[in-house]
Order: structure tokens, then sequence, then C-alpha cells
């Protein structure tokens, strides 16, 4: 964590990843208003107004009203990747968390996304887990190594992605064809969601294919990371029997 505005402003313009800023509610200072001119350009840090009691339970030291969470990645972008990946002559395997916050859920998940070969993990600006201590830890290291594509607009990265001829697959329980028999082989963006609320109703009007995982016992849902660990291994089946 770093506190202060002026210690967050000069972390932003050394090029720190910063993840999220916490801001007191009533902030109105002009250090506040260089603050956000700096934010400006990095749509990937998510800044919150929060009661001076919610700051206070994270340092007792003086921290101006500010704290900044500094990230353990580097993020990127989708338009960045997804180029280069042509330009390598691959094809773009994708995995899309919409409103997955649970960090150990993340980590695994990404820790399967790692073993199994995906090229890239998106996820959004808000709404979503973070890449803290607890979900580098979790997907054992994974976190360091696959690349994390963190989008302000989970909707616009998608449409980006399907203009790159990258389908795009939901694993939901409202899919009414079974995940195998989904086209996981060719590029594509496998989309899970919240283990609550599921995949957002913009997102499954983009969708090329809604699958579901057949379940046989009283419980009526997989923890998502399960899901996506039995989406991304179908998709890894059906890429090596390609081969």
């Amino acid at each position: 964590m770093i506190f202060g505005i002026r210690a967050i402003i000069e972390a932003i313009k050394s090029d720190k990843q910063i993840d999220k800023i916490i801001l007191k509610n009533d902030m109105q200072s002009e250090l506040a208003k260089e603050l956000f001119n700096a934010i400006k350009g990095f749509s990937h840090i998510q800044v919150q107004r929060v009661p001076l009691e919610r700051l206070n339970r994270y340092t007792h030291k003086n921290h101006q009203g500010a704290i900044a969470f500094v990230s353990q990645t580097t993020y990127q972008l989708v338009s960045d990747i997804v180029p280069t990946l042509y330009e390598e002559g691959k094809t773009p395997f994708f995995v899309v968390l919409d409103g997955v916050t649970d960090v150990r859920n993340f980590g695994a998940i990404a820790r399967t996304c790692e073993c199994g070969g995906v090229d890239a993990i998106v996820i959004p600006v808000k709404g979503g887990a973070s890449v803290n201590a607890d979900a580098v830890k979790t997907s054992a290291g994974a976190l360091h190594t696959l690349p994390v594509c963190k989008e302000s607009n989970l909707v616009s990265a998608l449409k980006f992605l399907k203009q790159c001829g990258i389908r795009i697959v939901v694993a939901s329980e409202k899919g009414n064809k079974n995940y195998t028999e989904a086209n996981l082989y060719d590029p594509v963006a496998i989309v899970m969601g919240a283990e609550d609320k599921g995949v957002s109703p913009e997102i499954l009007r983009l969708c090329d294919e809604m699958v579901s995982i057949p379940i046989k016992g009283n419980i009526s849902s997989l923890n998502v990371s399960v899901a996506a660990g039995i989406m991304i291994y179908e998709g890894v089946k059906q890429r090596m029997s390609q081969v």
C-alpha cells in the first residue's frame, strides 16, 4: 500500500502498477484534483470513495485520506495481445471472468489457465477480483507469468475479440448445449460468471454459444474455479485432437 496523495501521484508518474485507490468521501482539495488528473489515461485504476473509518482500518499512519494498492502484476489490454498472437501463428485462447470477486477462485482459475496454455485471462476494472497476495498464492505463482488484461468495459473488450475472429463461448446453467459440443479449438474466449449472478445479460447477448456443464447431484451449481477448469481442459482436449 502507498499512503498519502502526493506519494500516490508520484507512484503513478513513476509507472507503478496501481490496482485501486480509495479516497475519503468528502475529499475536494486541489491536491485531490491533481491526483485525478494524474489518473486520467489509466483506465485500469479503480477509484473508490469511502468513509474515513474504512481508510483507518488499513493503517494508523497519516494517510491524508488516500491509500493506493500496488498490483502484483503488470496489466495488459486485449487489443495489444491479440495481434501478437496472430503474428506468432497461435490460435487465441482467452478466459474472461465476469463478476468473479473471490480472490482465491480467481487465483485457482489463473493456475488452471497457465497449466492449460490459455493466452490471457481478462478481468474488469470494477466488480472483479484483484491480483493481490492471496490471488498470487492461490495461483501457485501463475499470475506472475500469465498475462492479465484488466478492461474498463468487458462488453467493449468482447466486441473487439469478436471483430478479431474470436468466438465468445459462455458457460451458464441456462445453456442449451452440452459443453463438450462447443467449438473450443478455433480462436475462442470462454466467459465464466459469478456464482450468484452468472454472466451479465449484455455479455450473454454477445455470445456465439452458451453451454452448460451437466449437474447430476442435488447441488445446483459448481464452484466457478472448478467449472472454469472443466471448460479450459475441454478446450485443451479439443486442441490436442486437432494436432
